[in-house]
């Protein structure tokens, strides 16, 4: 399924930012900044990009049901969907 741009626009920003706080993670580790920053800020980038991930598979079940009813959505799929973020 295609989601129109406008659906995914707070989904695409969130993942820019987590993108960005990514690249600040490699330059604290590249300029030698102590492990446990390192990783608290890593930890922050991992979870932002899941909410993001949960956030797309959210928004497009909604669009399954809106556009096609309960019955247009196939679990088995959205099962598998939201296991490969676990």
């Amino acid at each position: 399924m295609q989601l129109e741009p406008d659906e995914v626009k707070a989904i695409t920003l969130r993942l820019k930012r987590a993108n960005g706080h990514l690249a600040s993670v490699i330059r604290m580790l590249e300029e030698g900044a102590e492990c446990e920053d390192a990783l608290t800020q890593l930890a922050a980038v991992n979870k932002a990009i899941g909410r993001g991930g949960y956030a797309l598979v959210a928004t497009g079940l909604q669009k399954c049901l809106v556009e096609g009813g309960p019955d247009s959505v196939d679990a088995k799929k959205m099962e598998k969907l939201f296991l490969a973020l676990a």
